[in-house]
């Protein structure tokens, strides 16, 4: 069980404002891609307006971290930020505006609960495998769905084709769980190097390694269960065995109940229950990247001689962790 996945595709930071995200970001080290929206007539043979939400990107080597904004009714976008034209025929056009409006509702609820991490999608080499075993395990799901994504080379802007499938709860609207939205994406075919760009970043990161969920205790054991349905058999964390937290390797996600968070990110208090409190970058050299973060004026606290993190109240609303990599 759980064969089929392999790592984290993306994770999703959703944001209050745009600009501000992509300032912080910045100060954190990371090269963000400028933002994007997609554009649309509302209705056949109207004009093209900007709706929906905007996003960008921070590039790793097969996978990112996702930067999500709500465009505002007034339709302003984020300086810098490219439209994104989609084409779509009449007949379908209803269909497609209702699913942009959707996501933006979707996005307006997770940031009632709070700004920060809501969005975990696992990567699936063979995204039919894991909608036919969710299937037959009786787990929820709105189906396989293909679409065109816009895809950021050093050749310039290119659609793409990707699949994805999310994970419904029966008593939470469509593609939500309790702690946000969990699901699976088929990663594109791997490019050449030159076609990567922004996967460098002045902290050293050099990929994305963990998403880290907290729950409330009495919650932990079916959280298991459920996360174990998903993405296969957990072990323990690295926490002691016992202490309250648990590894799924196959999707680099760990569970940890809410009393033994503060042995994982000291002086951490997420901000909901269930909820994604943290995600975990890895850095080619620890002690080059905190020097970076402090001199930024960027508060840091080391868990261990090869790992520290920036509390969620300097990364708005996420602990970001900093790990060597091996």
């Amino acid at each position: 069980m759980g064969e089929d996945v392999n790592g984290l595709h993306h994770v999703g930071h959703i944001v209050l404002d745009m600009e501000q995200a992509m300032e912080r970001y910045r100060r954190l080290g990371f090269t963000v891609s400028p933002p994007a929206y997609p554009v649309l007539p509302r209705v056949a043979g109207g004009p093209g307006e900007p709706f929906g939400v905007s996003n960008t990107h921070v590039h790793f080597p097969g996978n990112f971290v996702e930067l999500v904004a709500v465009i505002h009714e007034t339709g302003r976008v984020p300086g810098g930020a490219r439209p994104i034209p989609l084409q779509v025929p009449d007949d379908k056009l209803p269909g497609l505006v209702a699913a942009l409006d959707a996501t933006a509702a979707n996005i307006r609820s997770f940031l009632q609960r709070f700004q920060g991490l809501h969005i975990m999608i696992a990567n699936a080499p063979d995204i039919d495998s894991v909608a036919a075993r969710l299937t037959a395990g009786g787990v929820g799901h709105g189906g396989v769905h293909a679409i065109q994504r816009p895809v950021e080379t050093s050749a310039g802007i290119r659609m793409e084709p990707a699949r994805y499938l999310e994970i419904s709860d029966p008593e939470l609207p469509a593609g939500r769980v309790p702690e946000g939205r969990i699901g699976f994406a088929e990663n594109a075919p791997v490019e050449a190097p030159q076609d990567q760009p922004h996967t460098g970043h002045p902290n050293g990161a050099t990929g994305l390694v963990e998403c880290v969920l907290c729950v409330a205790d009495p919650a932990l054991p079916e959280l298991e269960r459920r996360y174990g349905t998903y993405f296969g058999q957990a072990r323990d964390s690295r926490l002691a065995p016992g202490a309250g937290a648990a590894r799924f390797d196959r999707a680099d996600v760990t569970v940890v109940s809410a009393s033994a968070l503060a042995g994982l990110l000291p002086g951490e208090r997420p901000a909901a229950l269930p909820a994604f409190v943290a995600y975990t970058v890895s850095v080619r050299d620890i002690a080059v990247t905190q020097r970076f973060l402090r001199d930024n004026d960027i508060p840091v606290t080391r868990t261990g001689p090869g790992e520290m993190f920036v509390p969620a109240s300097a990364a708005l609303g996420t602990a970001i962790i900093f790990r060597q990599d091996d």
